[in-house]
């Protein structure tokens, strides 16, 4: 197995990488990562010297210093260096620059002197480096406020907070799974290679939008689904990934689960399900009392669980956390949950009869890829 190490684990390209790789248990073993390493010299130095692979991620992105934030960086990029130069490793280096390398600020310069630098103790030592150029990254739980615009407003509309436009440029964007599976890509090209390469690669962006245009989209998602429970009209994959980047942002325990209309009449009760922009698989199945179905999750999909007779209990956790979010469903009372991506899920019959619940679930967009992971609640 390659083994792969990521610094920055923690932040939100690291934390994504990280779980990607984990999808790939036979072909990548993941070597931890904690962000106290670069104070703990031991702790470095076996990190370093147990990698095929490392990419650099960690550093700082915003500061109120400009001095602070590029000395920061460019001590972490030395470190790195220094390290595998006492242990006399050259591991294949991935290290993540940005397209702000041009730009007259601490962020952009730290990311341009950090990659040279790499560059050249690659060549110094004969070892296999890349220096990847980022657009602007988004996805789902990045750090709102730090990371994106597309988080901040994400998580503003979906918090009852009011978002505004500071300067309505043309960005150019690109989904972060997109970015894990190109890095992946990268790591396996690189094992197949018994050459040394030293190289600058532009990473492609998916789309290029308006600030302006992103807050009015993600204002429709928000009268839309959070206040109807309607999902909305996709029609490519980047809303897709746009969509359910948004909706990550949501507060579970709060929104969900979520009550449909019943209306009443002579002859029994008519319930209003749910309304889709899309289109997707509807069915329903059966779960005898006391069973447990689930125990997985997926990276792309779609899915809205709903109860039309007997009780349930829903389970669900992120990916990496330990965080547990339980709801009861119960068809008295008709409601749904939507099953956020990355989320290991099941669901438990806790009545005394038969449960039934009806399942929507939206493939939209998807490669052929498998998109169901096994994992325990």
């Amino acid at each position: 197995m390659i083994r792969v190490g990521i610094t920055g684990q923690s932040g939100f390209i690291g934390t994504n990488l990280y779980n990607t790789l984990g999808l790939y248990p036979g072909e990548f073993e993941r070597i931890p990562f904690h962000d106290d390493f670069f104070h703990e010299d031991i702790a470095l130095r076996k990190f370093v010297k147990q990698c095929d692979v490392i990419i650099h991620l960690s550093a700082l992105n915003r500061h109120s210093y400009p001095k602070v934030l590029y000395d920061t960086n460019m001590r972490l990029v030395k470190q790195l260096i220094s390290t595998l130069d006492a242990e006399k490793v050259t591991p294949f280096v991935l290290f993540a620059s940005s397209i702000q390398e041009e730009r007259d600020n601490a962020f952009g310069k730290s990311k341009r002197d950090g990659r040279l630098m790499l560059e050249d103790w690659a060549v110094r030592r004969g070892a296999s480096f890349s220096g990847l150029i980022l657009p602007n990254v988004y996805g789902p739980f990045a750090r709102p406020y730090n990371n994106s615009f597309v988080a901040t407003f994400s998580y503003q509309l979906t918090h009852e907070e009011i978002p505004e436009v500071h300067q309505d440029s043309d960005v150019k964007l690109v989904y972060i799974s997109n970015l894990c599976d190109l890095i992946i890509q990268k790591i396996r090209t690189q094992a197949r290679k018994v050459v040394r390469l030293v190289s600058r690669y532009e990473v492609s962006w998916d789309f290029q939008h308006k600030v302006s245009e992103i807050l009015s989209l993600f204002q429709q998602y928000r009268e839309l689904y959070l206040k109807q429970g309607i999902i909305p009209e996709m029609n490519d994959r980047n809303d897709y990934n746009l969509f359910n980047t948004f909706r990550s942002y949501i507060e579970l325990s709060s929104h969900f689960p979520v009550k449909l209309d019943q209306h009443p009449d002579l002859l029994g009760m008519l319930v209003e399900n749910s309304q889709m922009g899309v289109g997707g698989q509807l069915s329903f199945f059966t779960t005898l009392p006391g069973a447990t179905r689930g125990n997985h999750y997926h990276t792309r999909s779609l899915k809205r669980l709903t109860v039309i007779k007997g009780k349930a209990l829903v389970r669900m956790r992120q990916v990496g956390t330990d965080e547990i979010f339980e709801f009861e469903l119960d068809g008295n009372i008709p409601s749904y949950v939507d099953i956020p991506i990355w989320h290991v899920h099941n669901l438990t019959n806790t009545g005394d009869e038969p449960l039934y619940i009806q399942l929507w679930k939206n493939e939209l967009y998807q490669t052929d890829n498998e998109d169901t992971y096994y994992e325990q609640v």
